[in-house]
């Protein structure tokens, strides 16, 4: 894949990533998605790796490394749930 192309591909993918997670908790706030649902967490999870994805690629590893945080506490609270 061309550079160009790639550098939109893994934009994407970060702005996918920002809608699960910031839709998960405006859902949340608003009282229509608890934040111990399975939705809420898998939205979380998801989130977080396309999060992963975008910040590894753009060399952010301060990012990264809180969203790599992030994907093992929504994984975490998954098999506490036995998900």
């Amino acid at each position: 894949i061309k550079k160009e192309k790639m550098k939109l591909l893994i934009d994407i993918i970060g702005w996918i990533g920002a809608v699960f997670i910031v839709g998960a908790y405006f859902l949340n706030i608003q009282g229509k998605l608890s934040s111990e649902s399975k939705p809420y967490i898998y939205s979380n999870l998801f989130g977080g790796i396309c999060f992963i994805i975008n910040t590894l690629y753009l060399e952010a590893f301060p990012s990264a490394a809180v969203n790599i945080i992030w994907v093992f506490i929504a994984i975490g609270a998954l098999l506490r749930r036995g998900s």
